[in-house]
């Protein structure tokens, strides 16, 4: 083999190699920070690992949110009107956080079966729901109906 196509095979070998490495590189950084969605009827069969950082959403049951009186943790009960699941978070609501209203949280599911969210997210205003928990609502057959608009002409 000529000196001249034996340096061209190393430089082809070479950018091979390093694509190769760059591409696996990306793919392992981009399954790390992979947030997977699961409603509560999944969590509840399941399907939900323990340990990950999940995404989950649902409706904040009635009447289920508790404060602790010594720090800022508090439990609520979130559900697709199938199943429903208990979740821990300490920290400062969101402002619009309330019971009845669809919410989105990011956290881990410990092995007791409560979620341990690090982050709550409250739907921004009376018409809008996360599309992740309106799907669930709509798979649960539960999808709340808009209430009467009223126009005036």
């Amino acid at each position: 083999m000529n000196p001249k196509r034996k340096q061209r095979l190393f430089l082809v070998m070479f950018i091979v190699i390093g694509v190769s490495v760059a591409v696996g590189l990306t793919m392992f950084a981009l399954s790390q920070n992979i947030n997977l969605f699961y409603s509560p009827k999944q969590i509840a069969a399941g399907e939900a690992p323990i340990d990950t950082r999940i995404r989950a959403g649902g409706m904040v049951v009635d009447g289920s949110v508790k404060r602790d009186q010594e720090s800022l943790t508090v439990y609520f009960d979130m559900t697709d009107y199938e199943s429903t699941v208990t979740v821990e978070f300490t920290g400062i609501l969101p402002d619009l956080f309330r019971e009845g209203q669809g919410i989105v949280a990011q956290g881990k599911m410990d092995a007791q079966g409560v979620f341990q969210a690090v982050e709550v997210l409250a739907k921004h205003d009376e018409n809008y729901m996360p599309p992740e928990v309106a799907d669930a609502l709509e798979a649960a057959g539960k999808m709340p109906t808009p209430e009467a608009e009223v126009f005036n002409k």
